[in-house]
């Protein structure tokens, strides 16, 4: 039995294109919503925790339509990726990277989401950057809507409870298809697709004040689930041999207690949080515990004839997830609490926990592996995983962070571990490469990069990019194909 990493695995990074890009109402782009999420950089600690995963609601959303003091705005800056994409991907290459994973802006290439006519500005952009990343040897892992969808789609439809924005979906990904086909490697749908349940704004575009809002984020789910299917249909006819993935925010979850209640609630939270939604997007249909579910919740989808066998006949060719945490499951309600990626979890106190309360749990990604693989026996990629901390750049511009080192280096050696255990684990793609503006906190300072850039939570700096500790670890780890870990 192999013992090592393949050679062909691929090693990479990265990064949203909301987070990162900047050029918000530049060459065409329209506005999107992650453009209306409202941070204060001068919010102090407590202040920042209160407002921790920046809730929407209808007056929020509304307000920042009209709000032209862009620096509250983290998301319409990034870290101006639009203009500092050549430099950067430079810096991949010398790193080494097999592969790059970001995401397309839909409202770059159709600004109002039904328009006739593609943005041909937008389209370049694209087309000129993954043709650039192959010229330097990396393959292009492309998110077609990594949870930002033009404002126009929620303003004169209201967004994916209404069943047109499939048929607006299936345009935009089939203009990505014809147009950038050529230079894309892998593609994924959707990000995080279970987000529409966990944080249904970013997910599905439902703010909190929403009425009937449990049976709008159901009902937007299954309009996804629809364009997820059709986006493996087209890329199969539009690019022969094309390979479409599924994903999901993996929560991994541990029974608190061997109490039988606990057990349960373990399985179920593992159902009603992740299976689903591979289940439907791998399995090609909706799982009768969630019947049960929607059944004793009151949740009522409405469906047509034919979606049954678009789910069906359209099933993934490789299954992708995010990893950053695990939680326990009780049904004791008073049992202690943290953060995790979006939402809050139950606390397993054999964890440590990051600066900003993430239990880390490597061994839990080779659990997850294992479950996955044994579940659906498909080629597995990691989408994301990281560490999110604040880093300090010294005089002479060094960046020493040993944590994330040791943090990537625990969860190398499980995906090494589940490569032995036969999972078919064939990429790693590191979060937040390049750092860029936190997607829960959208604080700058949460850095995850191995590439430092000089930007605060105010968007003050140089915006000069610093290779750190991490960086120069990293390109030896690839270099060796996963066996030089010191």
């Amino acid at each position: 039995m192999n013992m090592n990493f393949p050679k062909n695995f691929l090693w990479g990074g990265a990064i949203s294109c909301s987070q990162a890009e900047g050029g918000f109402n530049e060459d065409g782009k329209g506005i999107d919503t992650q453009d209306l999420r409202y941070f204060n950089f001068h919010w102090n600690k407590d202040e920042r925790k209160q407002f921790k995963n920046r809730r929407m609601y209808k007056a929020k959303f509304e307000k920042a339509l009209i709000d032209t003091n862009d620096k509250m705005y983290p998301f319409r800056r990034g870290i101006d990726f639009y203009h500092h994409w050549k430099e950067d991907i430079d810096l991949l290459a010398e790193l080494h990277l097999k592969v790059f994973r970001t995401s397309i802006d839909w409202s770059r290439i159709y600004p109002n989401g039904d328009d006739k006519l593609a943005n041909q500005a937008g389209i370049n952009y694209y087309h000129n950057m993954f043709t650039y990343c192959h010229k330097k040897g990396i393959k292009v892992f492309v998110t077609i809507l990594h949870y930002n969808i033009p404002v126009n789609l929620v303003l004169k439809y209201g967004g994916w409870s209404n069943r047109k924005l499939i048929g607006f979906y299936v345009t935009y990904a089939k203009t990505l298809f014809k147009e950038l086909g050529d230079v894309v490697d892998y593609w994924l749908p959707f990000n995080e697709i279970n987000a529409g349940r966990f944080n249904p704004y970013n997910g599905v575009c439902v703010v909190e004040d929403d009425q009937n809002r449990d049976n709008k984020i159901f009902q937007s789910l299954h309009h996804q689930f629809l364009a997820n299917a059709l986006a493996v249909k087209y890329a199969h006819e539009i690019i022969p041999n094309s390979k479409v993935g599924a994903m999901i925010a993996r929560f991994s979850s541990y029974p608190a207690t061997c109490k039988p209640e606990d057990v349960l609630q373990s399985i179920q939270d593992e159902q009603y949080s992740n299976w689903f939604y591979l289940d439907v997007m791998s399995r090609g249909s909706y799982p009768e515990y969630i019947k049960r579910y929607f059944r004793e919740k009151k949740i009522n989808i409405k469906m047509e004839a034919s979606d049954t066998d678009i789910l069906k006949e359209n099933t993934v060719d490789f299954i992708s997830f995010s990893y950053y945490f695990s939680q326990v499951s009780t049904t004791d309600n008073n049992w202690k609490k943290t953060d995790g990626n979006l939402i809050v979890a139950n606390k397993n106190p054999y964890l440590k926990t990051s600066e900003w309360g993430w239990q880390m749990d490597p061994i839990g990604l080779r659990i997850t592996l294992n479950q996955v693989f044994d579940r659906y026996q498909k080629p597995i990629f990691i989408a994301e995983n990281g560490l999110g901390a604040e880093d300090h750049q010294e005089k002479d511009g060094s960046i020493h962070d040993p944590y994330r080192i040791d943090y990537i280096r625990q969860h190398i050696k499980a995906i090494k571990e589940s490569l032995i255990d036969g999972v078919p684990v064939f990429g790693y793609t590191l979060w937040g490469i390049i750092d860029l503006i936190s997607c829960g906190s959208m604080e700058m300072k949460k850095r995850y990069g191995v590439i430092y850039v000089d930007q605060d939570d105010s968007g003050n700096g140089t915006l000069k990019r610093y290779k750190k500790d991490s960086y120069y670890w990293y390109k030896k780890v690839i270099c060796s194909d996963g066996e030089d870990l010191l």
